[in-house]
């Protein structure tokens, strides 16, 4: 198992990216690095790659619906080049909300587009020939009837470091994690258990698995939650510091029936909750939805305790086949972040 954490800027980027480059002494992995609506990802993911020299990065998520295909595979290649082999692609579809609000693009037809995007990435990247590519939802070149009727299949000019870079995607509905389970080298869910992924999502990862490409390595899966590690009630009530983000999610993601998060604490076994929680966030009544959300679901997202019993969070997220276990340190006393980081890599061994 790697270690694995989201880059959080909400102080500043660079220091959030020194703190990155001292994890990466004491041991992290992989940073992943958002963009939602906030500072675009790539030019983080750039300047990380500047300051770090062993950490693998990550988008987590490049929206696929707010770049063409090829500029994704561009821009992949070019954080690849920078950091000599060390990129991670993590597409996601996003949500109507930031897709159509923000953008002022049509959320449409995301499984069928994520599936296209990636294997005209893996073409660019492969650079076998020039790109043609005629699907559903992209034409490249265009056909003759389209634009000018000049356009040419091309090669990228540069030659990327790797013909095949890894593609994680985050997905939650079943058919989005059955494809992701087929084509992908890696998955991104969030708000997960342990325990209780698989009820959610075992016979979506089961049928995509069945339709891999044998060439393809098993399915890397990143995934965690907060992390502190002491003595008290102190430690262990640092989780409900998620509280807003989880209901956000579960409540604010999403109109009533289009919530995957919403969808997921459900079949969790919180339905009345998770309906509460809905309807309370979107009648603006925002802490009294986060009030509703469970002591234990909080709990068993994340890994806050005693070090034994952080132990044994671990030992469940590996249990469940998460291969990136996704810290996100949350120190007290004199600890650091790195400190934390550093004491997880000791646990995982």
């Amino acid at each position: 198992m790697k270690i694995s954490t989201m880059l959080s800027y909400a102080g500043g980027f660079r220091a959030a990216a020194a703190q990155v480059a001292e994890m990466e002494k004491a041991g992290l992995d992989l940073v992943w690095v958002a963009e939602a609506y906030g500072m675009d990802s790539p030019s983080l993911m750039g300047y990380l790659a500047a300051l770090t020299e062993r950490v693998e990065i990550g988008s987590a998520i490049l929206p696929i619906y707010t770049r063409t295909p090829t500029l994704i595979a561009m821009t992949a290649a070019g954080v690849d080049v920078l950091s000599d082999g060390r990129f991670n692609l993590g597409l996601g579809s996003s949500g109507p909300q930031v897709i159509e609000g923000w953008h002022g693009v049509p959320f449409d037809a995301p499984l069928g587009r994520t599936r296209e995007i990636i294997d005209i990435c893996r073409k660019v990247w492969a650079r076998e020939a020039p790109l043609e590519h005629h699907g559903q939802n992209y034409d490249m070149p265009l056909p003759a009837g389209q634009g000018t009727g000049l356009g040419k299949a091309l090669k990228i000019i540069g030659r990327p470091v790797r013909p095949r870079i890894p593609v994680w995607i985050a997905s939650l509905g079943e058919k989005n994690v059955a494809m992701t389970a087929e084509i992908a080298d890696g998955w991104i869910p969030m708000l997960y258990v342990p325990e209780k992924a698989h009820l959610v999502w075992g016979d979506a990862l089961a049928a995509g698995s069945a339709k891999r490409d044998p060439s393809l390595e098993p399915l890397q899966i990143t995934t965690g939650g907060m992390v502190a590690i002491g003595e008290g009630d102190e430690i262990r009530d640092l989780r409900n510091l998620a509280r807003p983000m989880v209901a956000l999610y579960v409540g604010g993601m999403g109109a009533k029936g289009r919530n995957f998060y919403n969808d997921v604490v459900r079949r969790y076994g919180y339905e009345e909750l998770a309906e509460k929680i809905q309807d309370l966030y979107l009648d603006g009544k925002k802490s009294e939805a986060e009030a509703l959300i469970p002591e234990d679901l909080l709990e068993s997202m994340s890994l806050c305790g005693p070090e034994s019993y952080v132990a044994e969070r671990i030992a469940a997220f590996k249990a469940a086949g998460v291969t990136h276990l996704q810290v996100a340190p949350m120190p007290t006393g004199d600890q650091t972040a790195t400190d934390i980081v550093a004491k997880v890599k000791e646990m995982i061994g």
